[in-house]
C-alpha cells in the first residue's frame, strides 16, 4: 500500500477496499524500517498519526470526508511548523520548544484531513542541496545510499523514493524541491510565488520561497496544490484565490505549443549524460505535438548579480543565533553567513533590481514561448560526502544554476524524470511556465508524464532496498 498513489488511496477510502488506518499503519511501519538506512525523518509521532487516522476513517464511513486525500499520510519538512512539535531546522541553534500553531501550509494539508507521520530532515536552515546537518546527520538516497537525494527538502524526496508514502511536504527557495525531485526521480512542482501562502514568513528568504509536495505522480501533486493553494489574510504576498480545480484539464496536452529549450543558458557546463538524457526528453513534446525550438543563451551567470542576496540573507539568519553557537553551525553555512555580514545596503539593492530585471525579461521571454525545458542540475545526484559550495562543487555552477533563476522570477518551475544515467542515477528535465500559469506547467507535465513511457522504477527502488536490508 505504501507505493499506492494518494489519489488510489481515495478512491479506496471511498470504496471502503481499506481505511486511512491501514495506510497510516503500513506508512509508519515501512517509515520505522527504513529510517536507519536513510535517515529521512527528525521525529515520528506513532501515537498522533494513528488518532488523526482513526478520525479520518470515521468520516469516511459516514460518506463525509474532508477532501480526496483525507487520511492519506504525509511528512512535513523541518524547516515548517507543526502545532506541538519543535521545529528546529537541522540546528542546534535552535531547540526544542514546540510550535505554537501550525505554519499556513501545514493548516492546509490538517484540513484537508492528511495524517502528519511526522518532520523530515533539512540541511540546516535550508541552506544548500545536501541534506546533511550538524544536528540531525547525512539523509541518503534509496537509489544509491552513497548518493545523495539533493536538497533541502532531501528527507522528502528520500521518503517519497523509498515508498514510505504518495508524496511529502517540501519547500523551493533555490531548487530545494526540484533538485531532490530530479536526483530520485520523482514529480516536484515549485509553485508560483505566492500561490501557497507562507505565513510565518520569519525566513529572510521569504520573498523567493514557493511551498509544494515532492510526488510520485502529477494526479497527486495537482491534488495537493487544490489542498494547499489559496490566500491568507497574514500573509500579504499570497496570490488570489483562482476559482481553478488543478486536476481538471490535466489532460488537455500540448499541441500547438512552441516551447524553448535551452540546454546550459549560456554558460552552465553540464555533464554530457545529463545534457543528451534531457535534450532526448524535450524532444518527447515533439510527438505530442508541440513545437521545441533551441533557444541557445538565455539567463546570464548568477553570482555576480545575486551573490549579494543570498551571502546577505544567510548574514541576517546569522546575526539572530547567539555568538556562542555559531562554532556548532555547519561550516559550509558559517562561512557563507560570515560573508554576508560585509553585504551593504547598496548591495542588496543592486541585486533585487537585477531580480526584477530577470523577471521582465523572462516574462517578456513567454510572450513567444508557452515553456521553457531546461535541465534541472548540471549533474545527477553527488556523493553524500561532496563538500557544498566548496572548489569541487561551488553552488552558483553545479548547485543550483539552473533551478534559482525561477525563484528569483517567481514562476511555476518542475522537474520530472528524464531517464537514468549508466550508474542508474536519476536526471530530471525542468519544466517553467509563464508567471501564474500554474495549470499550464501542470498540463505539460501531465502529457509528458503519459507519454515519456517513464513509470516510477519501483522494482529497481526495491531491490536497492532489498539488498541494504539483508546486509544490514
Amino acid at each position: 500500500m505504501c507505493w499506492t498513489s494518494a489519489s488510489e488511496l481515495g478512491r479506496a477510502f471511498a470504496r471502503g477496499t481499506t481505511s486511512p488506518v491501514e495506510a497510516v499503519e503500513q506508512a509508519l511501519q515501512r517509515a520505522e524500517r527504513l529510517q536507519p538506512l536513510f535517515n529521512f525523518m527528525v521525529l515520528i509521532d506513532r501515537d498522533g498519526a494513528l488518532a488523526a487516522a482513526r478520525a479520518a476513517a470515521a468520516r469516511w464511513r459516514k460518506h463525509e470526508p474532508l477532501s480526496p486525500l483525507d487520511g492519506v499520510p504525509t511528512s512535513i519538512k523541518d524547516t515548517t511548523a507543526v502545532k506541538g512539535w519543535p521545529t528546529r531546522y537541522g540546528s542546534h541553534a535552535t531547540d526544542e520548544t514546540p510550535a505554537a500553531e501550525d505554519a499556513a501550509v501545514t493548516a492546509r494539508l490538517r484540513a484537508a484531513g492528511m495524517v502528519f507521520i511526522g518532520k523530515s530532515t533539512t540541511p540546516e536552515f535550508g541552506w544548500k542541496a545536501l541534506t546533511d546537518s550538524p544536528l540531525q546527520g547525512t539523509t541518503r538516497s534509496p537509489w544509491n545510499p552513497n548518493h545523495s537525494p539533493g536538497g533541502s527538502s532531501g528527507g522528502a524526496s528520500s521518503m517519497t523514493a523509498a515508498g514510505v508514502n504518495p508524496f511529502n511536504h517540501g519547500n523551493d527557495g533555490g531548487g530545494s524541491i526540484r533538485i531532490p525531485a530530479a536526483h530520485t526521480g520523482l514529480v516536484g512542482l515549485k509553485p508560483s510565488y505566492g500561490r501557497i501562502p507562507q505565513y510565518p514568513a520569519d525566513s529572510p528568504f521569504a520573498d523567493v520561497i514557493s511551498q509544494g509536495v515532492l510526488a510520485r505522480s502529477v494526479l497527486d501533486t495537482a491534488l495537493a496544490l487544490n489542498a494547499m493553494a489559496g490566500p491568507d489574510p497574514r500573509d500579504w504576498r499570497s496570490l488570489p484565490a483562482e476559482d481553478r480545480d488543478y486536476t481538471i484539464g490535466l489532460d488537455g496536452g500540448v499541441r500547438g505549443w512552441r516551447l524553448g529549450l535551452s540546454l546550459d543558458f549560456g554558460h552552465v557546463k553540464a555533464d554530457p549524460e545529463v545534457r543528451a538524457l534531457v535534450e532526448a526528453a524535450a524532444r518527447r513534446f515533439e510527438a505530442l505535438g508541440a513545437h521545441v525550438e533551441d533557444v541557445g543563451p538565455l539567463i546570464a551567470p548568477l553570482k555576480e548579480p545575486f551573490e549579494a542576496l543570498w551571502s546577505g540573507s544567510f548574514g541576517v539568519r546569522l546575526r539572530q543565533i547567539p555568538t556562542q553557537l555559531h562554532g556548532k553551525l555547519d561550516p559550509g553555512f558559517r562561512a557563507l553567513a560570515e560573508q554576508g555580514l560585509s553585504v551593504t545596503l547598496a548591495d542588496y539593492a543592486r541585486a533585487y533590481e537585477a531580480k526584477s530585471k530577470l523577471a521582465r525579461d523572462m516574462a517578456l521571454w513567454h510572450q513567444t514561448y508557452d515553456l521553457l525545458l531546461a535541465p534541472v542540475t548540471p549533474t545527477a545526484a553527488p556523493p553524500v560526502d561532496t563538500l557544498y559550495n566548496s572548489d569541487a562543487f561551488p553552488r552558483w555552477t553545479k548547485g543550483a544554476p539552473y533551478t534559482l533563476p525561477f525563484n528569483l522570477t517567481g514562476a511555476p518551475a518542475a522537474s520530472m524524470p528524464a531517464g537514468l544515467t549508466q550508474a542508474g542515477l536519476p536526471v530530471g528535465l525542468q519544466i517553467v511556465g509563464p508567471p501564474r500559469a500554474d495549470h499550464r506547467v501542470l498540463q505539460a507535465m501531465r502529457a509528458y508524464e503519459s507519454a515519456c513511457g517513464w513509470s516510477w522504477p519501483q522494482e529497481r527502488v526495491l531491490k536497492t532496498l532489498a539488498g541494504l536490508q539483508s546486509s544490514a
